[in-house]
């Protein structure tokens, strides 16, 4: 009889290719109209990922009106509108713990160039722990701006907060990572050394939080720096593979997987407020990929976030069914039933007055152009509904699904536009 990890590794080989191409791995990158409606959206299956399947979900996605866009005639006050907007997500996210204090506990102080990292871990909720690295500038007048970083997806999990932040031994594979997807940077440390206490942690799923299994081998366990590229893949790969066991899990348990991703982001504001060196009135986050996306959440949904930063996750969900969905939408990013109130652009929305910059690249395999350009269309008349159209702004790039040292540029300005001035 074979073992279970015979049987979990011929799902990881038979899942190479997905780990590779799917979860919107950066390796392959990743409209409404008026009045809160979806765009029509081309018919036929023939050139439909889903084929057979599309007609009757196109049928489903035509009916879509999006009841709680604030493009709607019916809503005039964004304040107003934004009370039932978020009132919304929050039910379908389903996630609530008890709240609890951080109560955090350092492990180890390392000084770096122009700052201090503290890896820590602290509760977001009583039965949880999470681990997370904190940047303090080395010249720094308290109190000062504070960001949190948010890591991607990349179907690339055995390392989370360290795709952000600089380490003395770090892999070369996790080097290489960053050359591609990063303008070979680590964007929390570069955004520390502008005068920014930063603020990572690891994602579920991911880095010192990834799936690790009771006969798992130490190499798997303990992540040395002999790791070979091949371990590493054949780990991505079962991890891949099981993202939709694990979330099948969390649903069984009554949760969703962005209920969780969101809550753990917010409660990094909350440690984040409790720390002297930061002041309250200046918190930003930023992201590329998933974190791009969790970056909009955490704007869209808590107030005290002052600007935000979306890289590469920008989309009508609708204009992404017919043939972007296999490598974009995962469960990292489904909240069930939302597409009948709002659209993704509809919640980006939702963080008004907070100042928006969302990225996307042209050549971004991930994303259909059309539903791109339309949500940037979207947000730009809802912050001009608002009264707030300085304080969006959509950029394209001729370039894949990457964070670049160009879009760096463009997206430090706008945080020390927003953060930094007086």
């Amino acid at each position: 009889m074979d073992s279970r990890r015979d049987f979990l590794g011929r799902i990881s080989a038979a899942a190479m290719t997905a780990s590779v191409l799917g979860h919107e791995a950066p390796a392959e990158a990743a409209r409404p109209a008026d009045d809160g409606h979806v765009l029509p959206l081309p018919s036929g299956p023939a050139d439909s990922t889903l084929g057979s399947l599309y007609p009757m979900l196109k049928r489903h996605l035509d009916k879509l009106t999006f009841p709680l866009s604030f493009t709607g005639k019916n809503f005039t006050d964004y304040r107003e509108w934004q009370k039932q907007g978020r009132a919304k997500v929050e039910e379908l996210l389903i996630y609530r713990p008890e709240p609890c204090d951080p109560q955090p506990e350092i492990v180890r102080k390392t000084e770096r160039d122009g700052y201090v990292q503290e890896d820590l871990s602290f509760r977001t909720s009583p039965e949880i722990r999470v681990p997370a690295s904190l940047l303090i500038p080395t010249k720094m007048q308290s109190p000062g701006p504070a960001l949190v970083a948010l890591h991607d997806h990349g179907a690339f999990y055995l390392w989370g907060r360290e795709k952000l932040i600089e380490n003395d031994t770090e892999h070369p594979v996790l080097t290489d990572f960053k050359g591609r997807y990063y303008g070979g940077r680590s964007v929390a440390s570069e955004l520390a050394r502008r005068g920014y206490v930063v603020l990572v942690i690891d994602m579920f799923y991911w880095g010192e939080r990834r799936m690790i299994l009771d006969d798992d081998p130490a190499d798997w366990r303990e992540r040395p720096a002999t790791l070979t590229p091949q371990r590493i893949q054949e780990f991505h790969s079962r991890a891949s593979a099981n993202e939709q066991f694990a979330a099948r899990a969390l649903m069984v348990s009554g949760l969703t997987w962005p209920g969780i991703m969101l809550w753990d982001d917010r409660r990094s504001v909350d440690y984040l407020l409790t720390r002297p060196e930061v002041d309250p009135n200046r918190v930003g986050c930023v992201g590329l990929s998933v974190g791009g996306l969790r970056s909009m959440y955490l704007a869209a949904m808590d107030e005290r976030i002052r600007a935000a930063v979306v890289c590469g996750w920008m989309a009508s969900f609708p204009a992404q069914i017919k043939s972007h969905l296999r490598n974009s939408i995962g469960f990292t990013k489904l909240i069930p039933g939302l597409s009948r109130w709002m659209d993704y652009p509809d919640v980006a929305a939702l963080a008004m007055p907070a100042a928006m910059l969302v990225i996307n690249g042209r050549k971004d395999s991930l994303f259909e152009p059309a539903g791109v350009q339309a949500s940037f269309d979207k947000l730009t008349a809802c912050y001009d509904k608002a009264g707030l159209g300085d304080r969006f702004r959509a950029s394209w790039y001729d370039t894949p699904h990457e964070f670049n040292r160009e879009m760096q540029t463009e997206a430090f300005a706008w945080l020390d536009r927003w953060l930094k001035a007086n």
